[in-house]
């Protein structure tokens, strides 16, 4: 075994490890370094990176809400100094998620791209730029969180329940072309998104969008295994 992949070896149990002890900066740190090594990612090692990211981005994402809560209730309450501590600290979080992002974009222009040299290798590295099917579960995914953004920090249910409806409509008119492989996580995230659009749209004009347009059109049932 070469010096590069007793490293690469090492690298990847640790980043389990860190997993393991829900340490997920130091899982990122372990996975970055073996993208360092510009080898191609196996299929564990690709969703190790993706696991120890995602977290670090979600912890982050927890602790913007709380803040924002309590901004809200300090400024409500007219307590000013304390809502100006509060925008400093919930900026400093901002700032980290800011770096986060761009920090695997860098890992993955930088090293994960080069090193693909297999079609599905590359297509995992570049998913952010490629065109995916509306009923695909990433793309669907997206959706589901930009919707949600629009809600809950933009204050935006219009806009929110458009960008919702309109990727469980696009999903619902192309369902006969969905994989087995992905039918269960797409249908669910196709769900999330219904269920949100019945919780908004009692914050819209009563001819806003509405989940209940598609009622007719329920996903049918998976296809039977070969």
């Amino acid at each position: 075994m070469s010096t590069t992949e007793k490293e690469r070896d090492t690298h990847v149990y640790m980043a389990k490890l860190s997993e393991q002890a829900e340490r997920y900066d130091e899982m990122v740190e372990c996975m970055k370094e073996v993208a360092k090594l510009d080898v191609e990612l196996s299929v564990d090692e690709r969703n190790l990176l993706s696991v120890g990211y995602k977290n670090v981005i979600g912890a982050r994402r927890a602790s913007w809400r709380i803040m924002s809560s309590i901004e809200q209730k300090e400024e409500a309450k007219g307590n000013l100094n304390n809502v100006k501590l509060i925008k400093s600290y919930r900026q400093k979080v901002e700032d980290e998620l800011a770096n986060i992002c761009q920090d695997i974009l860098t890992v993955i222009d930088k090293h994960l791209v080069p090193s693909s040299a297999s079609g599905e290798a590359t297509a995992a590295s570049a998913t952010a730029s490629s065109e995916l099917a509306s009923t695909h579960p990433i793309r669907l995914g997206l959706a589901l969180n930009f919707s949600v953004f629009y809600y809950e920090i933009m204050n935006s249910p219009e806009r929110a329940c458009h960008l919702a409806k309109q990727a469980f409509d696009e999903a619902i008119a192309e369902l006969d072309t969905l994989s087995e492989e992905s039918y269960k996580d797409s249908t669910l995230i196709m769900q999330l998104l219904r269920d949100n659009l019945t919780l908004w749209t009692s914050d819209l004009p009563e001819d806003g969008p509405t989940a209940d347009d598609n009622d007719d059109q329920n996903p049918p049932p998976p296809p039977a295994a070969a």
